[in-house]
């Protein structure tokens, strides 16, 4: 299987021979994520994120001695290809894998790496996910080799359904998600905390349609028309929702929307300055917050790749993992593993846990909505269109958080 490097916007990489070897202080990751395809622009910022950080905890010693460095292999979006990297990256030597872009790949590379260390005691593998949603996965499916960095949908879906609850012109919905994990999981919290918090909410629409699959929403915006729907919420992101929310807008579709990534890598290109108000997205930072502390990496990010800063979780991987392995001592994945669990740190939108029983961050969460840049309560713009995410609420973790059914097994220590 050949190497990906994603060489349109590779830096220079060190080479090491193994993981876990003689060079002890170069922690190999691989980042198993898509590098074409549809979703292939906005993995290629995810990854830029994380470079970015790599490079400031190799460069301040964050990691103890070690340096860290990131290896690209494309998916392709498949679970199927990211079965075959995996094997691949395996007998390379990586002992760390980074993914997020599905939670149903995030789910097969999660059983595989389960079997693997089963099997292979001594060469285990840790599966580091900087973005899937589905609760599943730090739940029934939790796994001591599996630590998620971003919030799960139902933590992401407390929140936002909690604000929609206040807004007593809301009185019909409809749910547009991708059909995977995620989506579906979108689709029955939403149902569920709504018919808790505002029973009188009528659900006139819930579809599913196939990822990255579909060019044109008019059907579905057809359809959320006829409903009489005056609210759409949507677990969509990528160019899934770009091109909803451009159907929505060549439509005239007046209702509101509440969404999870309408901060995605381009989303904003697709919306109107009608959007500002109308729009609104739950978030794991913003750089408008009030006591905004990344400036620096925000702006040097823009600086450097021309580009926005998005997901805080991209971000907190990168620090988590550097900071695992400095209190470890050592690259073995069950010793960093078991370093990272219950881990507090300062991260750009207060402070961040790993916790211990779950392997689930818990972390602020922030209601934000679409608005013009004034330079007060909205100093940053995305995209450069002007218009920027403006803090509508800070939901603290404890807030945010969910309880889990997980019942985790763990290795000797």
């Amino acid at each position: 299987m050949k190497l990906n490097r994603l060489a349109q916007y590779a830096l220079p990489l060190i080479t090491a021979l193994a993981a876990g070897g003689a060079n002890a202080d170069k922690v190999r990751v691989a980042v198993i994520d898509p590098s074409s395809g549809p979703f292939a622009a906005v993995a290629a910022n995810w990854y830029k994120s994380m470079l970015m950080q790599v490079d400031a905890v190799n460069a301040q010693k964050l990691a103890g001695e070690n340096t860290i460095e990131l290896v690209a292999f494309d998916n392709k979006g498949s679970a199927q290809e990211s079965q075959i990297l995996l094997r691949t990256v395996i007998d390379q030597g990586f002992r760390y894998v980074i993914q997020g872009g599905s939670s149903a790949i995030g789910a097969v590379l999660m059983d595989a790496v389960n079997k693997h260390n089963e099997r292979n005691q001594g060469k285990e593998i840790l599966l580091l996910n900087h973005s899937n949603a589905d609760p599943e996965l730090t739940n029934a499916k939790c796994s001591f080799w599996h630590f998620r960095f971003a919030p799960n949908s139902d933590m992401a879906t407390e929140a936002l359904t909690t604000e929609m609850a206040k807004n007593p012109a809301i009185k019909k919905v409809y749910i547009v998600s991708q059909n995977y994990p995620f989506g579906q999981a979108v689709s029955r919290s939403t149902r569920e905390y709504l018919k808790r918090k505002r029973a009188d909410i009528e659900i006139v629409g819930d579809d599913f349609h196939p990822i990255g699959q579909v060019k044109d929403f008019s059907p579905y915006i057809a359809k959320i028309k006829a409903s009489g729907a005056d609210t759409v919420t949507s677990g969509n992101w990528g160019p899934d929702l770009t091109l909803l929310l451009k159907a929505a807008s060549d439509a005239d579709l007046k209702v509101s929307f509440y969404t999870y990534f309408a901060n995605t890598y381009g989303v904003p290109l697709a919306l109107s300055p009608a959007s500002a108000g109308k729009l609104k997205n739950i978030a794991s930072f913003s750089p408008n917050n009030a006591g905004f502390n990344g400036k620096e990496f925000v702006e040097g990010f823009k600086g450097k790749y021309k580009e926005d800063f998005i997901l805080l979780p991209l971000y907190n991987t990168i620090a988590m993992f550097a900071e695992g392995l400095k209190r470890a001592k050592t690259i073995d994945p069950v010793k960093v593993a078991y370093a990272m669990e219950g881990i507090k740190m300062k991260t750009f939108s207060g402070e961040m846990e790993m916790r211990a029983a779950d392997h689930q961050m818990q972390a602020p969460l922030f209601i934000t909505s679409w608005a013009k840049v004034d330079g007060k309560s909205v100093r940053y713009d995305q995209n450069d269109t002007g218009y920027g995410w403006k803090v509508e609420q800070r939901i603290e973790p404890y807030v945010a958080s969910q309880p889990t059914s997980c019942q985790m097994a763990r290795p000797p220590r």
